[in-house]
């Protein structure tokens, strides 16, 4: 009984976060169980058991007196989260090139080489990333980071890393401007990776999360979801 419970709650948890990562949930919205309960068929317990894990990834938030709802977005919260990211990511990238061994790299091989053959555009959608590359993308980064030894700090680069997805999702062209050649990019960081140049791979993984920032401030510029602030 316990095993299919978990099954459940993992179910809930992931359908309701694809649903906030392709849009269908909105930065801000609120999240009443009543209405849950029609879109998703889990109990209540289910259903707050996937909204305190979602909490954790900085994907819903819950307040007292207005209950749980997706994040929202804004300038402020995007820029705050990019120094985070790059403090925290360069340091966990740090531990892993300092700690990761020959079975970490062929890890990240493989991570980025299934990034680099996954179709970046969704089928008949130019103007949307596909979720295969998307979870690719998140995979890549994730194995990029595994090799540190201190998995608390491999935990919040996850976290921040899934805060900065909605971003990603909510502003076109999602980071991937026309003249950014990101599939390089990440090549570039693998290449460092793998030639054991620490000090190059923090620099490349920096500019990395920069330009992305750069391009979802001048992409969202006109978008209320990212123009407003908290």
């Amino acid at each position: 009984m316990a095993a299919q419970s978990k099954t459940r709650q993992d179910d809930a948890y992931q359908r309701i976060r694809a649903d906030i990562l392709a849009g269908r949930v909105r930065p801000g919205q609120k999240l009443p169980f009543a209405e849950l309960s029609e879109s998703y068929p889990f109990s209540v317990g289910v259903l707050r058991e996937a909204l305190s894990r979602l909490v954790e990834q900085g994907l819903v938030e819950n307040e007292p007196q207005r209950g749980y709802f997706v994040t929202p977005i804004s300038r402020t919260d995007l820029l705050n989260l990019t120094v985070a990211r790059r403090e925290i990511e360069t340091l966990t990238l740090r531990h892993a090139m300092a700690n990761g061994d020959f079975v970490w790299e062929s890890e990240v091989l493989a991570a980025h080489h299934r990034l680099a053959t996954t179709s970046f555009y969704a089928p008949g959608d130019p103007s949307r990333i596909s979720e295969e590359w998307a979870e690719a993308h998140s995979v890549f980064h994730e194995t990029l980071l595994s090799g540190s030894e201190n998995p608390r700090l491999t935990a919040v680069a996850t976290q921040l890393r899934a805060s900065a997805e909605l971003y990603r999702r909510w502003s076109l062209p999602l980071g991937h401007g026309e003249s950014r050649d990101i599939a390089q990019e990440h090549k570039a960081i693998v290449d460092a990776v793998l030639a054991h140049d620490v000090e190059l791979a923090v620099r490349l993984l920096t500019d990395h999360i920069n330009l992305t920032t750069t391009l979802l401030v001048e992409a969202g510029a006109a978008d209320p979801l990212v123009t407003g602030d908290r």
